[in-house]
């Protein structure tokens, strides 16, 4: 993690340097008796902080999720008992991958650990570079995200990004699903992949910029599942019960009927089980970068 905080201390240094150049031709400070005309590192990371980042194991561009409090659950009653209560959940600002993991970038993985590759790439319809990797089961993704620098998100974390700052929508994006905003189950308009995934990033983000969070492959989170858990669950960054058989599943997948690409569907699978519609994403924590 070093070698990636030195990356993005270097990048806010030539902003800052950029900001200040640029200030000197300012009349700002005429015009505003309280501005002192200096501009600190820290305003600048702050400022910096907000933007997207290009991780530089992987090359994956991460989006920001900035901490804060929002409601869990289902706001329409639409799902089962495990959706239920909505609860206050407050999670800590962290990056989150804006794709799922490709099979170009899990392809580098397996020629650098010696880890078995897919047996999904046997297949045409699923061994496309930017495709999302499937196959892989709940502990091929945590090696892969160790090995990459990164972790799985909590639950919690999920379903903040997947909201993109939306309050009380069925999907990432509203109330309302076609096929041009995701690809499920059938074909039509944008969606044109029926038997596989589709390469990431042919449908169009939610507002925080994050592909695919609704469809083409459901994704391992970090959590054990338990039905009667968001009874039980933490207030701030909670990760799940303690112990577990199955963990958990979100987004749905190109298999997937509309109602499992809701926010608040919670999945599961044994962490064994590895399946040609399920893949992942990571993200990490947004302290450890500076």
């Amino acid at each position: 993690m070093d070698a990636v905080r030195m990356v993005f201390r270097n990048m806010i240094l030539v902003f800052v340097v950029s900001v200040i150049v640029v200030g000197c031709s300012d009349d700002k400070a005429e015009r505003d008796p309280d501005y002192s005309g200096s501009v600190t590192l820290s305003d600048m990371q702050n400022q910096f902080v907000s933007q997207e980042i290009i991780f530089p194991k992987d090359g994956a561009k991460m989006v920001l999720i900035s901490g804060g409090k929002f409601n869990m659950g289902d706001y329409f009653n639409d799902g089962l008992h495990d959706e239920k209560p909505i609860h206050d959940v407050y999670v800590d600002s962290f990056y989150m991958d804006a794709y799922e993991v490709t099979n170009r970038q899990y392809q580098k993985f397996v020629d650098a650990t010696g880890s078995q590759p897919p047996k999904q790439w046997a297949d045409p319809k699923f061994n496309l570079p930017d495709q999302p990797v499937v196959g892989v089961d709940w502990f091929d993704a945590v090696e892969y995200a160790k090995w990459v620098g990164k972790r799985l998100p909590t639950e919690a974390e999920w379903e903040k990004a997947a909201r993109g700052n939306l309050i009380g929508k069925r999907y990432p994006w509203g109330n309302y699903i076609t096929h041009n905003d995701a690809n499920y189950n059938g074909s039509n308009g944008r969606d044109q992949w029926v038997w596989n995934p589709a390469s990431v990033g042919n449908f169009p983000p939610n507002r925080y910029g994050l592909y695919d969070m609704a469809g083409n492959v459901s994704e391992w989170c970090w959590d054990w599942y338990a039905s009667d858990y968001y009874s039980l669950s933490a207030e701030k960054n909670p990760e799940g019960p303690v112990r577990g058989v199955y963990r958990v599943m979100r987004g749905g997948s190109w298999n997937s009927k509309k109602y499992y690409l809701r926010v608040a569907t919670r999945n599961f699978n044994s962490p064994e089980s590895y399946y040609q519609d399920c893949g992942f994403r990571c993200v990490c924590d947004a302290k450890t970068i500076f």
